[in-house]
């Protein structure tokens, strides 16, 4: 089937980062295949044993020894079977599909990390280009800036150190714009990475700030989601619990006997002579043997249990970390599109303005513009912060892939 220009070349958006990820994964790839194989553990797990069928040769004549049936003075035949009894074969079935669910939960847990990681190495990646257009429009203003100046200084109305004066901010923007640019080839190399892709492979331009929806609307939410165990890894871990709570009863029961059902014949000659019956019974000798395989599983069975604790204890502390974060970004982020920039904005318009009509310095109007940009790449970072945030609490209340 042919691929798609997204699976080819990711980059454009944030879709073909996740569509990358769950295709080509290897991690994944690898916890599938075990997810499968222990899947294919379940029916055999509850199976009856195979049957055993046996030939005995008996009265063979030592001077002259012959091994077939009709050459010796008896043979008999026999087909035994053993059933395991109390419910043994549904808890061992138990065992195995609570096992493979347990694989299956583990695979989508770690699905949700790694996408957390590609999304925010993909964060970095536009946040890069979000930030090399905020550098290019300023030294584009700053061009603007110097023309000015120089129109101001051959009028007479101002002084050369004004054009020069711009002629350095722009220098030094280029500077800042060739180490955001080495920022932005770092950054591909971290998308790539974490794509498992070669550090140079291509990636498409992002076209937009990827969007990373945080569902749940307060942190008490988030948490009360991680208590209802909605994390594929708590799943996972109760999963195991339950396998373990299996084995435990399993290991119980051992102590009442399996029995074994068989049928023979007696054949001399050429002649079946008789048909015999047969009924074997396990007699569960080993105590001390049978008790320690018990207090095995029930310890088994109480790591399970603590590790879910740590499991969730884990998950809340991070989940706080990254929301915190999230909603600190998102605080500034808005502070400053509804405040800070509109101001900084004006504030630059008004000493241009002024500036044309020799109503302040050319230091005003560079400090205006200076603090204008720099408001527009503070919105940047703040985006990129709280994109960052909510990649990670994405990775804990998120849906798994």
């Amino acid at each position: 089937m042919a691929q798609t220009a997204n699976d080819t070349t990711p980059g454009a958006d944030i879709a073909s980062i996740r569509t990358w990820v769950l295709r080509h994964n290897p991690e994944l790839r690898a916890l599938q295949a075990e997810t499968e194989a222990a899947e294919a553990r379940i029916v055999p797990a509850g199976a009856l044993p195979d049957p055993m069928a046996s030939v005995g040769l008996r009265d063979i004549d030592p001077d002259h020894p012959a091994f077939l049936p009709g050459n010796v003075g008896s043979t008999s035949y026999q087909i035994r079977q053993r059933v395991p009894l109390w419910g043994k074969r549904e808890l061992a079935r138990g065992v195995a599909s609570s096992q493979a669910r347990a694989l299956g939960l583990e695979r989508s847990a770690v699905a949700l990390d790694l996408m957390a990681e590609a999304e925010s190495a993909y964060v970095r990646y536009w946040h890069a280009d979000a930030s090399l257009l905020v550098i290019d429009r300023l030294i584009a203003l700053l061009e603007q800036v110097e023309e000015i100046a120089g129109v101001r200084y051959a009028l007479g109305m101002a002084p050369q150190q004004d054009a020069i004066r711009a002629q350095v901010e722009r220098t030094s923007m280029q500077r800042e714009r060739i180490q955001r640019h080495a920022g932005r080839a770092e950054a591909t190399a971290m998308l790539n990475v974490a794509l498992g892709r070669r550090a140079d492979a291509e990636l498409l331009s992002p076209s937009e700030p990827p969007p990373l929806p945080v569902t749940s609307p307060t942190l008490t939410d988030a948490l009360a989601k991680l208590d209802a165990e909605a994390h594929p890894a708590l799943r996972s871990s109760r999963a195991r619990v339950n396998a373990a709570h299996d084995a435990v009863e399993l290991q119980r029961r051992a102590r009442w006997p399996d029995i074994t059902f068989g049928v023979g014949a007696m054949q001399r000659d050429d002649r079946v002579e008789s048909y015999e019956l047969m009924l074997e019974v396990e007699i569960p000798l080993q105590r001390r043997a049978l008790h320690e395989r018990e207090r095995e599983a029930r310890r088994m069975e109480d790591a399970a249990i603590a590790r879910t604790d740590v499991a969730r204890n884990a998950l809340a502390g991070r989940l706080g970390v990254a929301w915190t974060q999230w909603r600190s970004a998102r605080e500034q982020r808005q502070l400053i599109e509804k405040a800070q920039l509109p101001q900084a904005e004006a504030n630059f318009k008004s000493a241009l303005a002024s500036y044309q009509v020799g109503e302040v310095d050319f230091n005003t109007l560079l400090e205006a513009l200076t603090e204008w940009q720099g408001a527009d790449l503070a919105r940047v970072d703040a985006l990129r912060d709280e994109l960052l945030g909510a990649a990670n609490v994405r990775a804990i209340e998120g849906d798994a892939p």
